[in-house]
């Protein structure tokens, strides 16, 4: 007897050690790291849009400006240095005395990439919300229903969900949502937005409504920053490679501002021609008026 239970025993840890020598599963990681950077000569406001966005996302890295005559290939370089595979570029071009700001988005380092116009553009300071959260938490994505419209809005949202959305792998993330960011398609344009979710406790709501099964309200307190993004060519490749997508509907800020000069310049032409006929036509009544006079002078009519 005690033969057989000693049999039935090792058999019993042989299994054990091969269900423990059995591969296992491995848990799939999100693991997205976003680089951003921008061109030397960026200015004050752009430079603080950089840094409140750099404050809603914790799992993005900072790195140094680079020159404007730099080509942006070696993006996906510094990307692969810095161990991250999402790249946010932000772009400027000096025109006179008007800067333009251009944001790229990028998969490094085999693509996708997409360049966007950024236009009315509010920093957290300068909107002065009373909104706020908590820095390290993550972020619910919102999107419109438009982005479901079209393919190449498809490819941009998901552009947007692994940019934007902070990654539970990230070590400075802080295990909750406290903040909304909103995208929303429009005119042609995307629309940014960041608010905060504000709820108010049950006691709260008891105390003001007197109904203890109220569920507590959740409203949304807007934090800023805000700016709209225009796009402009969407690549296969990591800056650059053949083109996916081209908005027909897009012109340059510099196209753009020599139109209204034009404009400006017609009008002008156009207010001088009319003093000339306005002074011209004055002159011939001058001097229909004084030969007149001339004619119905005393010594003529008495004559």
């Amino acid at each position: 007897m005690s033969t057989k239970l000693k049999a039935l025993s090792k058999k019993r840890t042989a299994e054990d050690d091969n269900d423990s020598n059995a591969p296992q599963a491995k848990k799939v990681q999100n693991k997205q790291r976003v680089l951003v950077l921008s061109s030397r000569g960026v200015t004050e406001r752009y430079r603080h849009l950089m840094n409140d966005l750099q404050a809603l996302l914790p799992h993005t890295k900072k790195d140094s400006k680079i020159s404007s005559k730099t080509s942006l290939a070696t993006l996906n370089e510094l990307a692969d240095l810095a161990s991250c595979n999402n790249i946010m570029f932000f772009e400027t071009k000096h025109h006179a005395q008007i800067t333009d700001l251009y944001l790229w988005l990028a998969k490094a380092p085999n693509g996708p990439s997409v360049k966007f116009h950024l236009q009315n553009l509010h920093t957290m300071d300068e909107l002065k919300m009373t909104g706020n959260c908590l820095k390290g938490s993550r972020g619910i994505l919102s999107f419109g229903e438009e982005f479901d419209s079209e393919p190449w809005l498809q490819l941009l949202k998901e552009l947007f969900t692994q940019t934007f959305g902070v990654p539970t792998s990230s070590r400075r993330i802080k295990p909750f949502f406290d903040h909304v960011l909103s995208f929303s398609y429009l005119d042609g344009k995307i629309w940014f937005r960041s608010h905060q979710i504000v709820e108010k406790d049950a006691t709260t709501i008891k105390a003001e409504l007197g109904n203890k099964n109220k569920s507590p309200a959740t409203t949304l307190v807007e934090i800023g920053p805000r700016f709209v993004l225009t796009p402009i060519r969407i690549f296969e490749g990591s800056f650059g490679g053949p083109t996916v997508f081209s908005n027909p509907e897009f012109l340059p800020p510099t196209k753009i501002r020599k139109m209204e000069r034009e404009e400006k310049a017609e009008k002008y032409s156009n207010r001088k021609d009319t003093q000339e006929e306005s002074k011209q036509r004055k002159k011939d009544i001058s001097k229909r008026d004084r030969g007149l006079a001339g004619e119905l002078e005393t010594a003529k009519v008495f004559a």
